[in-house]
């Protein structure tokens, strides 16, 4: 039979260097002896005889391979090839599939590649990644990958044997590649082989796809993203139409893989009812295994939730290689992690903490990856997703790349990413990790190890400019959630919105107050007196950001001990000293978060390969601290006066911050309309003071909500009887003040009860002094 193609064609296809096997693989219409007539080329590796089945005809075409052994072709004289089949026989085995050039609907079409070389295609993980779908009425996976620079793709997979050259991908718009693979299903294991023009091979995983293999393997897994029947609809309609930055938000920041563990001979069960795989921890945890997300579900949730903490915050769930990078280091940007169960499981997780109330915040880390070989370094045999040159696409430091943020499609690789957490998995916040990193061309570089931006600026404006967009999209897309920037330096503006100038954050983390916190309880309370502006500065600045105060993970590792261990004094005072932080805290401006195990006083430090230290809480004074934490939170959520006013200067006012003498310091917070206000005084040395007066607003009786020196938490149960009626002695520039006793190492906190101040003017009781 003579050759319907040219010979190089086929070469090409055989070599594996062809960019578009539909020009030579497949149906084609040919002309022969002036007849218009069909002929099919396959190239099957291993084959010895193929045919073409045409079921409609009931008729099997013999393929002829004189070319090349593995290349067959044949000519059919039929008006419709429509779902014909290959049957081939290899290696003493008989296979019938359908052709995969023999689809050519393209899943990406020509507008997709074109807002996403704009980087404006805001659900581009629909089209790109590995997305099971109908063709024709045949049943099976497209692949598209984005690989401009690539010489040409295949795909690797269970399906072909791992054999790159079965499945060999066709390019198209905007570099794209793609194929179509009939009868793959949900489960398949894939990887795309990448080559480059000099030949070199890349085996990588997707950068799109929606989950990967348990570490350490690494292919990446067809999977179905809309199958979970979510149960949130109330939380989710209730979301769209708050104000969060006028809601309480208490923050308990965790991560997954070392809140809890479970024997490894107690088997984690799916949600079908059958065995889960087994997830071990590393060696320095013998004889565990990590929670599946299911079971976080169950014994997390009732936890948090009877914490009184409003949000769960998550430590990286994108997939990533190495445990002990606690997930900062992330490969699968769209492939929630394996190591806790598959993506529904996830889902089942999040659909749960709403049903109890409780939102869901994920880190995410746009600021740089590892090198790791099948992630997206080198992606394509270019520098694809990073700078080419160091100065710009490395951080020495971290050992990690640098994204390429003035780079259209990187851009919109990482847009779509944050937008693909709350349209996926119905996520509430997102935690973006080392802002700061991202935002400044100079960060950790030495002199001469970086490059100035155009104006000659070390601010890196293309990386503002995508933090912008990310923020703008989210809050047009999902009003109601939060975005919150952990960024340490002075940048301005970074949780104003984007149209005033801002970076579109509507929070940011107040890395000054963490540090001025932990430095002032850090030392022997008899030297506080010299320091009072640690505790008074932050008010300064207070409302010049959205501010969260956060004591992360961050302040518990590399030797700098956990939050008990920071706190000066003998054991009962090192606890004193932590509610009293705790209280300070709750009641200053700023929306709350506080990492694990602080809520009962760990002592060790934060240990990512094994639990907490549960077995404290069988001891009575980290029992107390946890009931502390339950009763803290039920206040601040209580009191309208300690969150509606965060970021607005009337909700704050100092009462006094000049008494250093004492290291004593009253402050009022304001609610929003209704004229409620808090009484805030706190006594930061272990003296305690009785008669000490305190300027107040208004008459009448002050019921004491709160005290972090009562006895249930601990404390030595100094206080105030209940509350106190105010006097008509005006101090502190008040018309009123109130006569208090302050506890130890304390922080007492007071409300005007207008209906018992209201009962004893009608009874014409006389009122103060």
């Amino acid at each position: 039979m003579a050759l319907t193609t040219a010979p190089e064609q086929i070469d090409r296809i055989v070599g594996n260097y062809h960019h578009n096997p539909f020009d030579v693989l497949g149906p084609h219409r040919i002309e022969i002896d002036g007849k218009d007539v069909w002929t099919v080329r396959a190239y099957l590796p291993k084959a010895d005889t193929a045919w073409v089945v045409l079921p409609d005809n009931r008729q099997e075409v013999p393929m002829v391979n004189d070319h090349h052994g593995d290349f067959f072709e044949c000519v059919l004289d039929v008006d419709d090839l429509a779902s014909y089949q290959l049957r081939y026989k290899a290696d003493g085995h008989e296979c019938v599939v359908y052709d995969p050039y023999a689809f050519k609907s393209p899943l990406v079409t020509e507008y997709d590649a074109h807002l996403f070389g704009e980087g404006n295609h805001h659900r581009i993980y629909e089209k790109l990644g590995a997305h099971p779908a109908t063709i024709e009425g045949v049943a099976g996976v497209y692949f598209a990958v984005w690989a401009p620079n690539a010489r040409n793709v295949s795909i690797l997979g269970d399906f072909n044997s791992w054999d790159g050259r079965q499945h060999q991908m066709s390019i198209g718009c905007g570099g794209i590649w793609g194929l179509f693979i009939p009868e793959v299903s949900v489960g398949a294991a894939y990887k795309y082989e990448i080559k480059n023009h000099e030949g070199h091979i890349y085996e990588k995983s997707d950068p799109y796809g929606f989950q990967q293999e348990v570490r350490p393997k690494t292919a990446s897994i067809v999977t179905d993203l809309d199958s979970y029947q979510w149960q949130d609809e109330s939380w989710m309609e209730t979301r769209r139409h708050q104000a969060p930055m006028s809601q309480p938000v208490s923050v308990y920041e965790l991560h997954l893989g070392s809140w809890m563990h479970e024997a490894s001979d107690n088997p984690a069960q799916q949600a079908d009812g059958t065995e889960a795989p087994v997830v071990a921890v590393a060696d320095l945890k013998p004889g565990a295994r990590f929670l599946t997300y299911r079971e976080l579900a169950d014994k997390l949730i009732p936890y948090v939730k009877q914490l009184g903490f409003t949000h769960i915050e998550l430590l990286p769930v994108a997939e990533h290689p190495f445990d002990g990078s606690w997930g900062y280091q992330v490969t699968g940007y769209y492939a929630a992690t394996s190591r806790y169960g598959s993506p529904e499981d996830l889902m089942y997780f999040i659909d749960q903490c709403h049903q109890n109330g409780i939102g869901v915040l994920v880190d995410w880390v746009p600021g740089h990856f590892p090198k790791d070989g099948h992630g997206l370094a080198f992606f394509d045999g270019t520098h694809l997703y990073e700078h080419a040159d160091p100065r710009k696409g490395e951080h020495k430091e971290w050992g990690t790349l640098v994204f390429n943020y003035g780079r259209n499609e990187v851009r919109n690789f990482l847009v779509a990413n944050a937008l693909f957490w709350f349209d996926k998995y119905h996520i509430d916040g997102i935690r973006v990790d080392a802002v700061a990193s991202m935002l400044y061309l100079d960060y950790n570089r030495k002199p001469g190890a970086w490059v100035a931006n155009e104006y000659g600026g070390r601010e890196n404006i293309e990386a503002a400019d995508c933090l912008r967009q990310v923020n703008h999209l989210l809050f047009s897309y999902y009003p109601g959630i939060l975005s919150i920037a952990e960024e340490s330096t002075s940048w301005p503006m970074v949780s104003w919105p984007t149209y005033a100038g801002g970076l579109g954050f509507n929070l940011k983390w107040n890395m000054g107050w963490m540090h001025d916190m932990l430095d002032y309880f850090g030392m022997d309370p008899w030297f506080r007196q010299f320091h009072q502006n640690n505790v008074t500065f932050s008010i300064w600045y207070a409302f010049s950001e959205n501010f969260m105060l956060a004591l992360s993970h961050d302040e518990v590792v590399h030797g700098k001990s956990n939050m008990i261990g920071k706190m000066p004094g003998d054991d009962w005072q090192k606890m004193a000293n932590m509610r009293c932080l705790y209280t300070y805290m709750f009641t200053h401006p700023g929306k709350k978060t506080l990492f694990m195990g602080m809520e009962f006083a760990q002592w060790s430090e934060w240990n990512v390969w094994g639990d907490l230290q549960w077995d404290l809480l069988q001891h009575e004074p980290h029992a107390q601290m946890k009931t502390f934490m339950e009763q803290l939170n039920a206040t601040y959520r209580n009191e309208p006066a300690l969150y509606t006013q965060d970021f607005d200067q009337q909700g704050f006012e100092w009462v006094d911050c000049s008494d250093n003498n004492h290291s004593v310091v009253a402050f009022i917070r304001r609610a929003k309309d209704s004229g409620e206000f808090i009484v805030t005084v706190c006594n930061f040395t272990p003296q305690p003071h009785s008669h000490y007066r305190v300027g107040v607003p208004a008459k009448g009786y002050y019921r004491e909500i709160f005290n972090s020196d009562a006895r249930e938490f601990g404390g030595s149960n100094m206080g105030n009887l209940g509350g106190k009626w105010s006097d008509d002695w005006a101090y502190h520039n008040r018309p009123y003040s109130l006569d208090l006793t302050l506890p130890p190492l304390a922080t007492v906190v007071f409300k005007l009860d207008p209906a018992r101040t209201s009962s004893a003017a009608l009874s014409g009781f006389q009122l103060g002094g």
